[in-house]
């Protein structure tokens, strides 16, 4: 049996590796690059446009959990992310081009899989699909997925850093270090005394935007830094610029301020400014940010860019398992479903490929776990909220401990122990299920 997949994004290649793997022939459409997002450059699929940062791989974090959770189903992005992984402290960063084409190579690997390359603008009623368009998803499907819904967009603004050359750093006035001197060396530190950011404020918080008309409404995750910085002169300093665990190794000396620069390939000719998401006209990215020391001769790869992101009211549309209410096949997943995050998106597109799986078989799709991440962000997806916002893998969601742990790593780890004991007895039952 066939199903359409409509995006070729994190989501829509997690969603197509779910049916493939259990023997579902899977036609995907994605638009680029025929048609172009204001975001996206290339037409690779699972194009990553903001962090090449699939956050931390540490199990006693919300984000490790998750990551272990998915790959007890198979995860065609984990996959693909190992194999193109650049060294990132305790996080799972990746080279974007590598990552792209070892999602597309796993995929196309597959024989019952046809990539068509084109816009869509309607919605078959009677096929079965998954719709992960993503946050900027063309006026043409976001007007069919209206006319199925029948509810109405919510929207923030989304922003993503700049990139510079390694080789236009200063190294005289950087150093390598971790925080505390704790795990690898993965971060270039860019420090500044008290009057250099002074200086790189006021610049910060006078510059010209590109957009003005969207204040107060942007995803907390990805917040600009210039909308950051209004929150007060001492934010950044406990924010992306927090100097706490950082001083330099050869001298000892502590700093005011300090930028952390993260490698974006792995040969390591290009850093990310990590935390720098920002909204600011080109040339103002390249005076304030020069203020930066480190950075005054920095050639710029890429400016960072602010765009509009979209998604459906979830807890109205979408039941718990992204599916939309009224209709048997048709589901929404990724950013566009009301999740936050890359290995958010993907997990919404695992859940959808799965829970459709399952159903074309004929089988029911109990709900995950509400002990697990994957369960607990589809529950919160899909109950009413009068204030929905997305959201980010967190153990803040998942019910309490039966046994109360005051010490906070320990409880951390015993949620996601917990978490990945349910969802291992969960994923087999699934799978034995299938069979059956």
């Amino acid at each position: 049996m066939k199903v359409r997949v409509i995006g070729g994004g994190l989501a829509g290649a997690e969603a197509a590796y779910a049916l493939l793997t259990r023997g579902f022939e899977v036609e995907m459409y994605e638009m680029r690059p025929d048609k172009m997002s204001p975001a996206h450059k290339t037409g690779s699929l699972a194009e990553l446009v903001c962090s090449n940062s699939l956050k931390s791989e540490i199990l006693s974090t919300a984000s490790g959990t998750l990551k272990e959770e998915m790959k007890l189903f198979g995860s065609v992005i984990l996959m693909a992310a190992d194999k193109a992984r650049v060294p990132c402290g305790g996080a799972l960063g990746v080279q974007r081009e590598v990552f792209s084409a070892e999602v597309e190579r796993i995929l196309s690997s597959f024989e019952g899989f046809t990539l068509h390359r084109g816009e869509v603008t309607s919605i078959e009623p009677d096929i079965p699909q998954v719709i992960a368009t993503g946050p900027l998803t063309s006026e043409a499907m976001a007007a069919a997925i209206k006319g199925v819904t029948g509810e109405d967009y919510l929207n923030f603004f989304d922003a993503a850093a700049p990139i510079v050359a390694a080789d236009s750093i200063d190294y005289d006035k950087a150093f390598f270090a971790s925080r505390y001197q704790k795990g690898d060396v993965d971060y270039l530190n860019a420090p500044m005394n008290k009057e250099e950011y002074l200086a790189f404020y006021d610049a910060l918080t006078h510059a010209e935007r590109a957009r003005q008309e969207v204040a107060g409404n942007y995803f907390e995750g990805c917040m600009p830094i210039e909308v950051m910085a209004e929150g007060g002169v001492d934010t950044l300093r406990f924010g992306p610029l927090r100097p706490v665990g950082l001083r330099h190794p050869e001298t000892g000396e502590k700093y005011y301020a300090v930028l952390q620069l993260r490698k974006e390939n792995v040969a390591g000719d290009l850093y990310n400014l990590v935390g720098f998401q920002t909204g600011l006209t080109f040339p103002e990215q390249r005076r304030v940010f020069g203020l930066i020391p480190a950075l005054r001769d920095a050639e710029f790869v890429r400016y960072g860019v602010m765009h509009r992101n979209t998604f459906v009211n979830a807890p109205k549309v979408l039941d718990g398992e992204f599916r939309v209410k009224g209709r048997e096949n048709l589901y929404i997943a990724g950013q566009l479903s009301g999740v936050e995050g890359y290995m958010e998106s993907a997990m919404s597109g695992m859940i959808a490929g799965l829970s459709l799986a399952a159903r074309l078989r004929g089988k029911e799709f109990p709900l995950l776990p509400a002990t697990t991440i994957m369960g607990s962000l589809t529950r919160y997806i899909s109950t009413e909220n009068a204030s929905f916002q997305p959201m980010n893998a967190n153990f803040g969601v998942l019910p309490p401990l039966e046994k109360r742990i005051r010490d906070k790593l320990a409880r951390k780890s015993a949620y996601a122990q917990r978490a990945i004991d349910d969802m291992t007895s969960y994923a087999a039952d699934y799978e034995r299920a299938l069979k059956e």
